[in-house]
């Protein structure tokens, strides 16, 4: 059989599918890089905001519409919205969170022990979702309530990947050739906090354990909630395989609107867990994510939130408009901001945090730093390179040969609108 795997949203999704991709194989199935190649298509949806959900819908019709006989949808919107998902077509199968571990076994009618982490080596996937890097699930849900995510609801209770499972991913992905793998999960600090037996086990031990059992170039964290860190914990950066990157969403630079988000963190103590981030290494790349227009946002916390973003100085960062999702505490508030406004404040912020990206960029200009090549484009007897530093530079270079999957240094010399420019000097 021939299968493709789509995927809308975050890098967790991304991590799912790759892992859906190894069990098919193993099965002894091909993974295309179409749906108007495939007998199946499997879509990994998102219901992060509105648009998510609106592109969850639009993948399910293309995959229809390219003529997939099967569609099989699963992720946060086919779980939270099952009857409108199956109302697309009745070609669509819906697998909510809750059953998608056992996706592909359920699937094929074989038990779940055929298809034991590690057992085959990465590949990765064909098509406009192929990551040099690897995405590796270390924990799902959440046991955080704040009021604008709908995620908790979908994905459930905070559980953690055991350390045997992740370990495994990692090695298989290792003898794929992966250069980085990137921790994943809703929650990743959460990890290990809800093992059995009276073992308490924290993130910290996860990153030592995978630095001692492994020998992976790069090891990155997709995202921390900014609180719930233990005092040494950044010292995990002074091994030179940990990327020097964090991210620490942020959602508003205002106490007030933090208290109404139900984000056990405020300012004051973001701004201390910056610094002892860059205490261990001034070079820390610092991105974030930002809500505008949260119910009850006036201009006087807006302007809070746009000082303190100026102030953080944050290598790069994401700004959503805020969507309010159906179950959410936030769709219910009162003095839900128009609109308009809320488009507006993402614009002031998205400018601001275009700032603060090319001041950081700008530091590291003439210098030689390791680049991770992702995309190979063949141009005039050569190769357009495109990849990212371990401080999440993105970096484009000329290559005579194509470098894909490789890390080499590359002297950067112009900074442009999407991605810095270099010259290859290994």
């Amino acid at each position: 059989m021939k299968i493709y795997l789509d995927v809308i949203g975050c890098r967790l999704n991304q991590s799912e599918i790759e892992r859906m991709a190894a069990q098919f194989r193993i099965a002894g199935h091909e993974i295309v890089d179409e749906a108007g190649k495939a007998d199946v298509v499997v879509v990994n949806t998102c219901a992060v905001t509105g648009k998510a959900v609106a592109d969850s819908r639009k993948k399910i019709r293309q995959a229809l519409r390219a003529g997939a006989q099967q569609v099989i949808a699963t992720g946060c919107w086919a779980t939270l919205e099952p009857a409108d998902t199956a109302a697309l077509s009745g070609a669509v199968q819906v697998v909510v969170n809750e059953e998608k571990e056992a996706l592909v076994a359920d699937f094929l009618g074989l038990p779940v022990e055929e298809f034991l982490p590690g057992m085959i080596a990465r590949r990765p996937l064909p098509g406009a979702h192929s990551r040099t890097r690897a995405f590796i699930k270390v924990q799902d849900g959440c046991d955080n309530h704040c009021t604008f995510c709908v995620t908790r609801l979908a994905r459930g209770t905070s559980r953690s990947v055991p350390l045997d499972e992740v370990l495994a991913d990692i090695r298989a992905a290792q003898a794929g050739g992966t250069q980085e793998v990137v921790l994943t999960g809703v929650n990743i600090q959460a990890w290990g906090q809800d093992f059995d037996g009276g073992l308490r086990l924290r993130l910290s031990d996860l990153l030592a354990a995978i630095l001692r059992e492994t020998d992976v170039p790069r090891l990155r964290l997709s995202s921390l909630e900014p609180w719930e860190l233990e005092e040494g914990f950044f010292g995990m950066w002074q091994n030179s395989r940990m990327c020097r990157h964090v991210h620490l969403p942020l959602q508003s630079g205002s106490a007030d609107t933090l208290k109404r988000m139900v984000r056990k963190t405020n300012p004051a103590a973001f701004r201390r867990l910056v610094e002892r981030a860059r205490a261990v290494h001034p070079e820390m790349a610092i991105t974030t994510d930002i809500i505008t227009g949260f119910p009850g946002e006036d201009e006087k916390e807006f302007a809070e939130t746009l000082a303190f973003v100026r102030e953080m100085n944050f290598a790069a960062g994401h700004v959503f408009t805020f969507s309010a999702r159906p179950g959410t505490a936030a769709a219910r508030m009162e003095d839900q901001v128009p609109l308009t406004e809320r488009r507006q404040r993402n614009a002031q912020v998205r400018e601001v945090l275009a700032e603060s990206a090319q001041v950081y960029r700008q530091q590291f200009m003439g210098q030689s730093i390791s680049v991770l090549w992702e995309l190979a484009q063949e141009q005039d007897g050569g190769w357009l390179m495109r990849g990212l530093t371990d401080n999440y530079l993105r970096v484009e270079a000329f290559s005579p040969v194509n470098a894909w999957n490789t890390l080499q240094h590359v002297h950067l010399v112009e900074d442009g609108p999407r991605r810095m420019m270099g010259e290859i000097v290994d």
